[in-house]
């Protein structure tokens, strides 16, 4: 009988972790072909199971919005972005599906959950609305937070207007200092209060609990403990390409790829061996310290699992891991920020965002992405494919290490959850219609079953968007607002050619046509509209994409 079925599901309900990463590439972390020294990830894999086309929404704040939601960000109120702390109406597009922050007429897991009597926790990046106190994470079905609700802070000192919060006051209302006794550091300071709402919870009864642990790492700036830095420094010497290489090496080793249907995609960045030596060892040292920042990741990945396992709750606790989006690019091919302030305790965003925020660029971000095409903002492989490691001792009777292939994406978690705990989706909140959850159940797939998905997956982010469709992926590259004609789209068969090396559209014009129109059908259903064109209505906006021949 299958996992499946509620009948040989455990008898009691499982607690549920979910841990997500920000910024992270897909080839970063060992169980999916990275170097980095990543144990505690690789030991949640090889007891659990991986899945090899997992879709996230390729930016940071619409990602959480699916996430939490089980929606599109569109219809959540995050169409776009969240308003950052300095501009409340920056990102607030006049219509509601693009207000820059949570709708009304959404739920999230902490209230579907906390409804169906789990104790809810969040410790890290909030970033889905924190001008008004409805918008943060007590008030969104959360019973204990910890975090920074803006989009990006300092690992050393988060302070000021993208500082920390408990979600009990106003944004940088925490000190710091008082919550960690090494070196402050916001990754093993969100473990710490994530350990200290689990154990808080365990000793006060026998509700399951659902922890969210949602890491600004390794988001830039690129900050890291001085001594996992040093471990690093030296071992990027030989450049992208030849990591990106080992890295693919490895992944085929895996199993992950096979060669002939995932090509390797084409290089970008400078020869390595063309640059001064003494900008060699620059980018290696910026590669250092992302590569402790995702270190740093797993080692609080294991402080937890331990924390779990010490309480006799890791067999019963579903462990999910994710990214947000893949590799940044952004700033520059070869990072941002001047070298000599590299890993310093004053970059990055406090009041406002300092010149002196430091990345490692495009070229490494495409090594992180290895082996895929783009990178985060952009709907293609590079940018919305992440790892998704599932952990259930109790609840996998397949947990070695497998690969699952079925195709999913963030919706499908809300899906999931429902239906393995029980909990009732709601539809109203506050006497405000809720829409029903756009994803499917992943219990199947975990038994390696194939999922029954009723329609294809669609996707939109800033004019880049994309449907799957089993083999096939309709990806169009846009930029925000520009919808292109119809020789934007691309069609790749996701079988034969994972690395969206061949583009098919013009051989299969029926194909192109059946999923370009299925995408706009998506996109009125959920209400994407253009970001910046000027037009007062969806009829608009259509008629200005015709006349554009999009």
């Amino acid at each position: 009988m299958s996992r499946s079925d509620p009948s040989d599901r455990p008898e009691r309900r499982p607690n549920v972790v979910l841990v997500m990463v920000d910024d992270m590439g897909y080839a970063d972390v060992s169980p999916y072909g990275g170097e980095i020294d990543t144990p505690n990830l690789q030991s949640l894999a090889d007891d659990g199971l991986r899945f090899t086309q997992f879709y996230n929404y390729a930016r940071c704040c619409p990602t959480r919005a699916s996430l939490l939601t089980g929606l599109h960000p569109h219809q959540t109120g995050i169409g776009h972005m969240t308003n950052p702390p300095d501009d409340p109406e920056k990102h607030d597009r006049g219509v509601p599906n693009y207000q820059g922050h949570l709708d009304d007429g959404c739920v999230t897991l902490a209230e579907v959950l906390g409804n169906a009597g789990y104790r809810t926790m969040a410790s890290g990046k909030w970033h889905l609305g924190q001008h008004e106190r409805a918008d943060r994470p007590l008030q969104r079905g959360f019973d204990r937070y910890y975090g920074h609700l803006a989009g990006a802070t300092n690992y050393f000192d988060p302070s000021g207007g993208q500082g920390l919060s408990r979600g009990d006051g106003e944004p940088g209302s925490v000190d710091p200092e008082s919550t960690t006794d090494r070196r402050y550091y916001t990754t093993d300071a969100f473990t710490d209060h994530g350990i200290d709402f689990v154990e808080e919870t365990l000793d006060a009864g026998d509700d399951p609990f659902f922890l969210y642990l949602p890491y600004n790492a390794p988001h830039w700036p690129l900050q890291a403990h001085e001594d996992v830095v040093e471990k690093y420094r030296g071992e990027y010497s030989d450049g992208w390409d030849a990591l990106r290489e080992q890295r693919y090496r490895r992944q085929l080793d895996l199993g992950l790829f096979e060669e002939d249907w995932a090509p390797l995609s084409d290089r970008v960045g400078p020869e390595w061996e063309d640059l001064p030596a003494e900008k060699r060892e620059e980018m290696d040292e910026r590669m250092a310290i992302y590569a402790a920042q995702v270190e740093i990741v797993d080692r609080n990945v294991g402080r937890l699992v331990d924390a779990l396992e010490r309480r006799g709750e890791l067999d019963d606790t579903l462990f999910l891991f994710l990214s947000d989006n893949g590799a940044c690019a952004e700033f520059d091919m070869l990072g941002s920020g001047p070298a000599e302030k590299l890993n310093e305790a004053d970059l990055g965003p406090g009041e406002g965002f300092s010149p002196l925020i430091s990345s490692y660029g495009e070229a490494w971000a495409h090594a992180s992405n290895t082996p895929f095409r783009k990178y985060k903002r952009w709907v293609h492989e590079g940018g919305a494919a992440t790892p998704f490691v599932v952990h259930w001792p109790s609840g996998l009777d397949d947990g070695d290490g497998d690969w699952r292939r079925q195709p999913a994406y963030l919706p499908d978690v809300m899906a999931t959850l429902v239906d393995l705990t029980g909990a009732e989706y709601p539809d109203t909140r506050d006497g405000v219609d809720v829409p029903p959850v756009e994803g499917t159940s992943l219990l199947p797939a975990f038994d390696g079953d194939p999922l029954d998905r009723g329609e294809p997956m669609f996707m939109e982010h800033e004019g880049n968007r994309f449907v799957r469709d089993g083999r096939w992926k309709l990806v169009s590259a846009g930029s925000e607002g520009d919808y292109g004609g119809p020789d934007s789209w691309e069609l790749f068969d996701m079988d034969a050619d994972r690395t969206e090396s061949t583009d098919l559209s013009a051989e299969r014009p029926a194909v192109v046509e059946r999923l370009r129109e299925a995408w706009w059908e998506w996109a009125e259903r959920v209400g994407v509209v253009p970001n910046g064109r000027g037009v007062e209505s969806y009829a608009d906006f259509l008629a200005q994409v015709e006349n554009d021949g999009g």
